[in-house]
């Protein structure tokens, strides 16, 4: 069975609205459905109400940190699994340096180990949600046609219409 990438939905989870803008606008690009929230207290309501498909989740964040709202993820059965992707501008000062090592470490034993350091381009976290969520690029949807509909199609065809088909595939 073929996933495409806009029978999926992120919940972006940034506090700052320019960050969180420009990462819902490249996710929606890339033909995901998209939701936001404000901070972690806001995704685990958003969480709560419709479990997203994958996360993206700035870790330095006021009310509920990244961090936190990953832990009480991993402890909710309902929400263990969702694929969470860090996004973050601290992976390596002080400011996120404790955050990021606790999540590393939640990250071993909990899936996805994936952490995109901020700024980051629009095709980069593409291809990183692609490859998670293993689903065909939006680029890519509109001509991927599954065998059986195919099948169907070319079964209902009158012979004129196959000829011309044929016709034009030897050109």
């Amino acid at each position: 069975m073929i996933t495409f990438a806009s029978d999926k939905t992120v919940l972006v989870v940034d506090d700052e609205p320019d960050d969180r803008n420009f990462l819902s606008a490249c996710i929606e690009d890339a033909g995901f459905q998209v939701d936001t929230a404000v901070d972690g207290e806001d995704a685990l309501k958003k969480i709560n109400a419709e479990i997203p498909d994958l996360i993206t989740l700035d870790m330095v964040m006021s009310k509920m940190s990244g961090i936190q709202l990953f832990r009480k993820m991993r402890k909710d059965d309902r929400f263990s699994d969702i694929p969470v992707i860090v996004i973050t501008a601290h992976a390596r000062d002080e400011f996120g340096r404790k955050d990021i090592n606790e999540f590393q470490y939640y990250a071993a034993i909990h899936r996805p180990k994936v952490i995109l350091e901020k700024p980051i381009t629009p095709e980069k976290l593409a291809k990183t949600i692609y490859h998670i969520l293993e689903v065909v690029p939006a680029d890519e949807e509109s001509v991927i046609i599954e065998k059986d509909e195919l099948k169907s199609m070319i079964n209902t065809c009158d012979p004129e219409t196959l000829q011309k088909i044929k016709e034009m595939l030897n050109k």
